[in-house]
């Protein structure tokens, strides 16, 4: 396909295909955008983790076991804080701490997160291209049975135990998409957007929440093509099964291609293999289907995959 690619991405399963895809596509034609509705003040640091995971996973620093953070961390900081009766829930590891610390630091002296970002990138060896999804606070709200939580508290401390009874995004009315993202968005030579594997409730839609984004990628004429997040019924990372039973939707690849149509934004759904019966069921709904191997347990895996998307 040609033309240039714009990918929509989570944390972890975002950043496995955000890896394969930089592998086949020359760097200047990529840009993974990323969901900051997840971002939130800990410590006094500004803490940007699906930012921080894609661009650690791309730069080949990410723990290999976690998906996340940095491949060799220490926790003395952390153990040092717990011994004070510091806020431990969340762990900043020692190398890790030092993009949270500049990272602040160049907010706090007037950069714009896009150009603390694309530095960051600069500075790690990624030379694709990674931007936040805006540029100014958007904050992911988890209403559940317990009472309205910041996302990382119910996702971290919390451990995503309290049911969900809804989502909202504080700041999204007021938020514009960053300026890579809006140039990609109006770009005609944009070859195809990928929606990557990524939990569509929290860190899709927040994406989504900011004005302009899904009519955008409505009046694109790139292909907007989705990889679903569920494998067999089950979520391959995070709560997205839990969340979509809470929320009284059936927990399949169907639902999610629904979710995603129902927005107006889907041209073609990639199924995994164990799911190639559900194929019907999505064309019913309009949307082209691709079947793939989309559970990415190796950097083949992530290859592969990329190659069929692209």
């Amino acid at each position: 396909m040609s033309g240039r690619i714009l990918a929509l991405s989570g944390g972890v399963g975002g950043a496995k295909l955000a890896l394969g895809l930089a592998r086949v596509v020359p760097p200047a034609e990529l840009l993974v955008v990323c969901n900051t509705g997840d971002d939130f003040e800990h410590l006094g640091l500004h803490v940007s983790p699906d930012l921080d995971t894609v661009t650690y996973t791309l730069a080949g620093l990410a723990n290999p076991e976690t998906g996340w953070g940095l491949a060799g961390e220490g926790w003395r900081f952390l153990a040092a804080l717990e011994r004070l009766g510091g806020e431990s829930w969340f762990r900043l590891g020692d190398r890790d701490l030092a993009t949270h610390v500049e990272r602040t630091r160049r907010l706090r002296d007037g950069e714009t997160l896009s150009a603390v970002t694309a530095a960051f990138c600069r500075a790690l060896g990624v030379e694709a291209a990674v931007a936040p999804m805006s540029d100014q606070p958007v904050r992911t709200v988890v209403e559940t049975a317990a009472g309205d939580l910041p996302f990382q508290v119910y996702f971290v401390r919390e451990r995503c135990a309290p049911a969900v009874r809804g989502l909202r995004f504080e700041g999204a009315e007021a938020a514009r998409p960053a300026p890579a993202f809006a140039r990609a968005l109006s770009d005609p030579e944009l070859g195809v957007v990928v929606l990557c594997p990524s939990n569509p409730y929290l860190s899709m839609d927040p994406i989504l929440a900011i004005p302009g984004v899904v009519e955008g990628l409505r009046e694109t004429s790139a292909p907007v093509v989705a990889v679903s997040p569920i494998v067999g019924g089950r979520a391959i990372k995070g709560p997205t099964a839990k969340i979509m039973a809470e929320l009284e939707r059936p927990a399949t690849a169907v639902e999610v291609a629904r979710w995603y149509r129902e927005r107006g934004i889907l041209d073609r759904f990639v199924l995994d293999e164990v799911d190639r019966h559900l194929a019907p069921q999505i064309e019913a709904l309009g949307v082209e289907v691709a079947v793939e191997q989309t559970v990415m347990r190796s950097e083949a895996d992530k290859v592969a995959l990329a190659h069929a998307l692209v």
